[in-house]
């Protein structure tokens, strides 16, 4: 039977979660108004798997490889909490979500998502299916919020949508390609320390800012599409361990 390596696994969701945030753009350049309606589905949805994938999956595979993984994810957790500050202190942005009103806050955000990919895929397939899943659905919201955010700084038409594609789309695959040479060769104990600081900022960008965003814009039965991504999330574990 064929299966995939590490780093084609890896390439397929890196490169995916960049067409996935190139629909977004499109869908919200032609379809405003729909496609804003859809990113709160497509956000809760996404919060879903990526609050149950650390919590059931990912943090305690970490503490298996390593006992100091608690603290990584601690430091991951407080990391995307102070770096956000950093980032709405800078742009003057007081509301900040998140890697989504600023460019500095997107670019980092996207780079994160592909070194994300790769030390989750690395980890195992399991936990790189279930975090990998999550990301890429969430890449449409983070489209629409990209496009929308660069026209309200003044930048117009299909140049907001290039820059948007250029800053939220493009840095996802670069960030997981320029990280898996130095991921794919740390040992057992040096990945749990890793996939626990992922663990934290997973937990963090579902808990703080997905969720938070999408409730701002709550459309009818959103917490269906949360239930969903958690539904989800559990039949790929079960699945997996049958």
């Amino acid at each position: 039977m064929f299966e995939f390596s590490t780093f084609t696994w890896i390439a397929i969701f890196a490169i995916s979660a960049a067409i996935v945030n190139t629909i977004g753009i499109l869908a919200v350049f032609k379809y405003r108004e729909k496609a804003e309606k859809a990113k709160t589905y497509f956000m809760c949805f996404a919060a879903g798997i990526l609050v149950s994938t650390p919590l059931i999956v990912a943090f305690p595979s970490a503490i298996k490889s390593n006992s100091y993984a608690g603290l990584a994810a601690l430091i991951g957790f407080l990391f995307m909490l102070f770096s956000n500050k950093t980032i709405g202190h800078y742009t003057k942005q007081r509301s900040l979500a998140f890697g989504i009103t600023a460019a500095e806050g997107i670019g980092i955000h996207s780079l994160v998502d592909g070194v994300i990919y790769t030390v989750t895929f690395q980890s195992s397939v399991l936990i790189g299916l279930l975090v990998g899943t999550g990301l890429v659905i969430h890449e449409f919201a983070e489209g629409v919020i990209t496009y929308l955010m660069l026209m309200k700084g003044g930048v117009k038409g299909k140049t907001a949508g290039w820059y948007a594609f250029l800053i939220a789309g493009l840095t996802t695959p670069i960030g997981a390609f320029v990280a898996y040479p130095f991921v794919s060769h740390l040992g057992k104990s040096s990945l749990g320390l890793m996939l626990g600081f992922v663990a934290g900022v997973l937990l963090y960008v579902s808990a703080a800012h997905l969720l938070p965003e999408a409730s701002k814009h709550e459309k009818e039965h959103s917490i269906f599409a949360f239930l969903a991504g958690v539904t989800l999330a559990l039949f790929i574990l079960l699945t997996k361990t049958l």
